[in-house]
């Protein structure tokens, strides 16, 4: 999975129309291997964003789950916390 790709469900808030967004066009831009369209496909481009932007939101829509919500700080520390053991591997490996 692309790094960039958050987890969007079973958020409290529930994750917002930008961010739905967002996940779209980094999902697009993988698969289309472009950041950045050429003029020519822009088009294609952001119906492609758009439409999976509303798929996206419809599956969110629709998942049920009896977990109880994630909390964004709770997870965004866990994501920092797998960065610092992530770079100390990269230190000890390059020592």
């Amino acid at each position: 999975m692309c790094r960039n790709i958050r987890v969007l469900y079973n958020f409290e808030p529930p994750a917002n129309e930008g961010e739905v967004r967002a996940a779209a066009l980094q999902y697009v831009r993988k698969v289309s291997g472009s950041t950045k369209p050429s003029r020519a496909n822009e088009a294609a481009f952001e119906r492609a964003v758009d439409a999976v932007a509303e798929v996206t939101a419809r599956l969110l829509q629709e998942l049920t789950t009896t977990a109880p919500p994630r909390n964004r700080e709770a997870e965004a520390e866990k994501a920092r916390e797998r960065w610092r053991r992530r770079q100390q591997r990269i230190a000890a490996a390059s020592a």
